[in-house]
């Protein structure tokens, strides 16, 4: 008997699974530029406008706090430190504090009126007396955006009282009223009286605190006020008169997007190296960091009383 022993049949061979052919590397460089360009656009619209309605308003008040300090260091009388009462302050010095009871604002008046003065509190017209003093003092402020001190004044009545201490002492001021373009402006100031006369910007809609079309006056009298010194400026530039712009921020802003440039390039190469995730932990604080930065110079290009 014969026997047949059948050769075993080889099994074909198995091909390893190959990975699907993915883009060509160009394409993966275009779209890691264009992910992060868009991502670090995002990143700097969202934070400018969380900044302008609601975080600009914490930096204002931590300056505000700061600003409060020093006034009442600078009115203890320091022996290295002359108080503040004209005719020049240098700008951005605390000249004055102002209380309002009717609408609960109490806040430190800075001295220069120009959108980056503006940004830590009301501002100080330099070619007018200092609050308190006998004469016409202006001063400026924000209506919506960094915390919006003078939001409110327009609410004012006539007969309310306007409390301000400076470093000759405290004067209580009357409103007279609020005034708008083509209303007609208030006698002027008896001889030894002073006047206050606070300006901010308001609008109509919905979006009229952001986008302003007039500006609104309140003006206020205490019948005897300090004696001002002479020699205070006759005029000031246009970016400190009502809303004015400071077209001097522009090359600080030309430094600030490239420095945003530079970063998303940064981003870019280091995802050719680690993970997306560990590069935008480690970028995002730098990207919020000048977005905070940017923010504050774009503001210094925009209406100082908005």
């Amino acid at each position: 008997m014969t026997v047949t022993i059948e050769k075993p049949k080889a099994s074909p061979k198995r091909r390893s699974p190959q990975a699907p052919a993915g883009p060509p590397r160009g394409a993966d460089a275009a779209a890691a530029v264009m992910s992060s360009a868009f991502t670090m656009i995002a990143i700097v619209c969202l934070w400018m406008a969380a900044q302008l309605l609601f975080l600009g308003s914490i930096s204002q008040h931590r300056a505000q706090d700061l600003l409060y300090d020093e006034l009442r260091h600078v009115l203890a009388g320091p022996p290295d430190k002359a108080p503040p009462i004209g005719p020049v302050v240098p700008v951005g010095d605390p000249v004055a504090l102002l209380t309002i009871p009717s609408i609960g604002l109490e806040q430190v008046v800075v001295e220069g009126t120009a959108s980056g003065d503006t940004l830590v509190g009301p501002g100080h017209r330099r070619d007018t007396v200092l609050p308190g003093q006998a004469g016409t003092s202006v001063v400026y402020g924000r209506a919506a955006t960094y915390g919006g001190p003078f939001a409110d004044i327009t609410d004012l009545q006539t007969g309310d009282e306007i409390t301000v201490v400076n470093a000759q002492g405290t004067k209580v001021f009357e409103v007279l009223g609020v005034r708008r373009a083509g209303d007609p402006l208030p006698q002027p100031v008896a001889e030894g009286a002073g006047r206050l006369t606070l300006v901010t910007a308001e609008g109509s809609g919905r979006f009229g605190a952001i986008a302003p079309e007039n500006t609104v006056y309140v003006d206020a009298e205490t019948k005897k006020a300090f004696p001002a010194p002479p020699g205070r400026p006759a005029v000031v530039p246009e970016s400190e008169l009502a809303m004015g712009t400071d077209k001097s921020a522009l090359p600080l802003l030309a430094l600030c997007l490239a420095l945003l440039l530079a970063l998303t390039l940064g981003v870019v190469a280091a995802r050719q190296r680690w993970s997306t995730a560990l590069v935008w932990v480690v970028a995002c604080p730098l990207a919020l960091a000048l977005s905070w930065a940017t923010t504050d110079v774009v503001m210094r290009l925009l209406p100082n009383l908005i």
